[in-house]
């Protein structure tokens, strides 16, 4: 018999252990060190470096996602546009600010907010009918005070001072249009991610373990987690004790969700999606593009391969990277084993998996058609949207790796989820994170869902209400059903982390 005890936690005893150093475990370990300043807090990670994997740079858009531009968040149900994803993940992002901005004046930041910049976010279509969606598009998202900033237009003119790249050389008289967002941004979630473990390592009672590969966790008879591990430089056996377990794992969350043996995670699924971007290697070009343009995916694409020519700044070095382009290989990490998928099979899963690839034939097809584009038919798709791209400025690179969540129906078969699963076991002891995008962009609001789902008593009390209003000043609140509080929480944070 387990103990229902998470939410009678006493703070000064609490044992947290926190599986991977990625965004999502960063945020909600710095959450909960200012929930519970008492609770010991224990970081896991693989690599010998936090924000390595999926947070990286280099391995993810950078787009601070909330929906400006993204038009795989507004599609068509029943002939109508539908808005209702954008709403949320944009309202998603704002929350995401504010807590950023708290990291600031908690010391977390050294000196300004250089994780992040502000860029304008823009969509591109060409032809009749894909003009038409984005007209649309714009016109019910500009009647939202969380879009009131977008433009919309069809003049060829005003769109080529925006992007001469991708107008210049454009033929044909077909229809284009064009949407702009000037508050969007530009996020290095690594060099986000690596502050906060920072911060983290330096407080009492925060111990962060490099190198340490989890290798199983067992629930014990009284309700707590042991935690089987491998110092990967010395090779020693580890065992650690929690009273609650984070899997942020990123790709690697499935496996281990697996190992805990809890039956809700019974039915799940993943299939790798690797990502590549062709890299622009001229600075004459770079300059010469400063926006996130997305245009429309193709049919079959998983919502991450949306294609986009995007201007980041990593590391304070302006960069151009167009694509990306899907890729496939076995394993769940950039950085993992190519018997990952092999691993994560099992007899819970098999049937869920199966039917969700018969299901998803136009996935597979788009999938297969990706792993063996040529170089030439790769440079086809940069040309589409840029017209005058000379190949010899383009260099191809390898992205990250995401798992594609595959979750069971209730009538059994498989389902694919694109958007963030948080799975929890019943007593709120263990709860780990699968999927991918939007992901870092709302990671903020995922960690307090998880927060509220394994702590709900000491969520609800006043002491913690307060703390996360500090955190998050417009918690509790809809910012889409309130201009004046959303414009004076823009102003705040777009003070506070220097975005003009």
């Amino acid at each position: 018999m387990f103990y229902i005890y998470v939410m009678y936690f006493d703070h000064k005893n609490t044992e947290i252990a926190l599986i991977g150093a990625g965004i999502m475990s960063a945020t909600l370990g710095v959450m909960l060190k200012q929930l519970m300043p008492d609770c010991h807090i224990s970081i896991y990670e693989r690599l010998n470096r936090s924000g390595a994997e999926s947070s990286d740079a280099w391995n993810n858009a950078g787009t601070g996602h909330s929906a400006y531009c993204e038009l795989n968040y507004t599609p068509r149900i029943d002939g109508e546009v539908d808005i209702s994803k954008a709403l949320t993940i944009a309202e998603q992002f704002e929350v995401s600010k504010q807590f950023w901005s708290f990291l600031i004046d908690i010391g977390c930041m050294p000196g300004s907010a250089s994780f992040i910049d502000g860029i304008r976010h823009m969509s591109f279509v060409e032809g009749d009918e894909n003009v038409k969606f984005l007209h649309e598009r714009f016109t019910k998202m500009k009647a939202n005070p969380l879009f009131q900033d977008m433009i919309y237009t069809e003049d060829r003119t005003l769109i080529a001072s925006w992007l001469p790249l991708m107008m210049e050389g454009r033929k044909g008289d077909s229809k284009i249009a064009c949407t702009s967002n000037p508050l969007g941004t530009d996020v290095n979630f690594g060099s986000l991610t690596r502050n906060m473990i920072q911060f983290l390592d330096e407080q009492e009672g925060v111990d962060v373990y490099m190198g340490h590969h989890v290798k199983d966790l067992t629930r014990l008879n009284n309700g707590q987690w042991m935690i089987e591990l491998q110092d990967l430089v010395s090779k020693e056996e580890k065992k650690d004790i929690a009273d609650f377990v984070f899997i942020g794992a990123g790709g690697g969350s499935l496996i281990l969700l697996e190992k805990s043996d809890i039956p809700e995670a019974e039915g799940f699924g993943g299939f790798p999606v690797g990502g590549q971007w062709l890299r622009c290697t001229n600075p004459e070009v770079i300059q010469q593009h400063d926006a996130k343009v997305y245009g429309k995916a193709a049919v079959g694409a998983p919502p991450m391969s949306v294609p986009h020519l995007d201007t980041r700044t990593i590391d304070g070095v302006r960069s151009l990277l167009f694509g990306p382009y899907a890729s496939f290989s076995t394993k769940f990490l950039k950085q993992g084993s190519f018997t990952d998928l092999f691993l994560s099979i099992e007899s819970h899963n098999i049937w869920p998996l199966l039917s969700a690839g018969a299901k998803n034939l136009p996935l597979t097809k788009y999938l297969i058609e990706q792993v063996f584009l040529s170089e030439e038919e790769r440079f086809e798709e940069l040309e589409k949207f840029y017209p005058n791209a000379n190949s010899g400025d383009w260099e191809l690179v390898q992205a990250g790796q995401r798992v594609q969540v595959i979750k069971k129906s209730p009538k059994g078969k498989g389902e694919l989820k694109f958007g963030t699963e948080i799975v929890t076991d019943q007593y709120g002891t263990l709860s780990a994170l699968l999927g991918a995008s939007p992901g870092a962009s709302t990671s903020v609001s995922i960690m307090l869902q998880v927060i509220e789902k394994c702590f709900p008593e000491n969520f609800s009390s006043e002491e913690w209400q307060h703390k996360i209003k500090e955190m998050v000043p417009s918690f509790g609140q809809k910012l889409n059903e309130n201009p004046s509080l959303l414009r004076e929480i823009r102003n705040f944070t777009s003070l506070k982390l220097n975005l003009g």
